[in-house]
């Protein structure tokens, strides 16, 4: 068994995405990132561009592509923040509402498919270990 932890955490991060971004696009017709996006966004509506950035680990150039595409797409709508006219606000269309709602099931079946074959104290010691690199590191 290979021990190298950087070199797994790399594959399998590398993989697990893979895997996502091929379902959500065959399953909604959207990237993983921008389902992403949405459940941000859903989560936080009129949110502004940095905090979605900020959520996603993205730089602004990036995210905002993205959303240029998203909004294109009809998921979503950006509009100047009334605070601040140089800001932009985000808010989920109907359409990208239902591809959240659809998306829920898939989330559902591909966190059973990671955990498949684990125990639930195995479980616990994989999601602590997971969510201290997400928070220390």
């Amino acid at each position: 068994m290979d021990q190298r932890l950087f070199y797994l955490l790399n594959m399998a991060r590398q993989r697990v995405y893979n895997v996502a971004d091929q379902r959500t696009e065959s399953a909604l017709g959207i990237s993983v990132t921008q389902l992403g996006a949405l459940f941000l966004i859903g989560e936080n509506e009129g949110c502004l561009l940095k905090e979605v950035a900020r959520g996603l680990h993205l730089n602004n150039s990036a995210l905002t592509g993205l959303t240029g595409r998203m909004a294109q797409n009809g998921l979503i709508e950006r509009r100047p923040c009334e605070q601040d006219k140089r800001a932009t606000r985000l808010y989920l269309t109907e359409l990208g509402r239902s591809r959240i709602d659809a998306a829920r099931p898939l989330v559902r079946q591909f966190n059973d498919a990671l955990s498949d074959g684990f125990s639930d104290a195995e479980m616990q010691v994989i999601l602590r270990f997971l969510n201290r690199l997400v928070n220390e590191f």
